[in-house]
């Protein structure tokens, strides 16, 4: 039986990525914020995303696809809940809207002399749901991954 968010702390729920991106924090920020860049980036190594919907303000909605190597579909959706350009987006991100497995996801972004570090903490409502993203999509790495692809493409388009 998976414990519930009272008994589980943060620490033991979160899911916490960072990575030192070579480029300067507005250009950093702009890269989550059109689809067209999220779409050179985003996902881990071998994935592609094919956005449905991008409308990027409080309330707004990213509605995509992921689709891994093996041609496999991943929805997402993500409804954002706080932009603060160019330091941080607050979103809840699950496969679909009213997902009840959906998480919590804060990016912060800190301009580190012409580059910026990222941070991504996903906030899961039980330990249980965090395992099981790590176990069954490799989210640790897949995490590293993305901000890696990411590093990539904010150098390309400098």
């Amino acid at each position: 039986m998976a414990a519930n968010k009272e008994a589980d702390p943060e620490s033991d729920r979160e899911l916490v990525v960072t990575r030192t991106i070579n480029g300067p924090r507005p250009l950093v920020f702009e890269a989550f914020t059109d689809p067209k860049h999220l779409g050179a980036w985003w996902g881990p190594n071998g994935f592609t995303t094919t956005t449905h919907r991008f409308d990027f303000r409080p309330g707004g909605v990213w509605d995509y696809t992921m689709h891994g190597p093996d041609g496999t579909g991943y929805p997402n959706y993500v409804e954002y809940q706080e932009i603060a350009p160019p330091d941080r987006i607050v979103s809840v991100h699950g496969a679909s809207a009213g997902d009840p497995d959906a998480f919590m996801t804060t990016i912060v972004f800190v301009e580190r002399g012409g580059a910026t570090e990222i941070t991504m903490r996903s906030l899961f409502k039980t330990t249980a749901l965090r395992d099981l993203v790590v176990a069954r999509f490799n989210a640790i790495e897949g995490g590293k991954q993305t901000l890696a692809r990411l590093n990539a493409y904010v150098i390309s388009i400098r």
